[in-house]
């Protein structure tokens, strides 16, 4: 029986022994591939388009402000003939 005891001990403590190494071996494996998915995530996701440009305001629109902040007077009246000159141009 003493015999059969210390056999029985024996394989708890080898099996536990390996249990322990494999848990650790386990975390060590998941916080390694954890720590490199953010990275192969980056890597795979496209790059995102830029932002289209704007469209160009309406002359006309653009023209009433012009003459809002002329009024205001924010903009001189040269200024104003100036910008206005511009807006009519493009």
């Amino acid at each position: 029986m003493p015999g059969l005891l210390r056999g029985m001990a024996r394989t708890a403590a080898i099996a536990g022994t390996a249990t322990a190494v494999s848990n650790r071996v386990s975390r060590r494996q998941a916080e390694r591939w954890s720590q490199q998915q953010p990275q192969q995530d980056d890597a795979e996701q496209p790059q995102a388009a830029p932002p289209p440009p704007a469209a160009a305001p309406d002359p006309i629109d653009r023209l009433k402000e012009l003459g809002e902040l002329r009024d205001n007077g924010v903009l001189t009246e040269e200024e104003f003939q100036a910008q206005k000159a511009k807006v009519l141009a493009s």
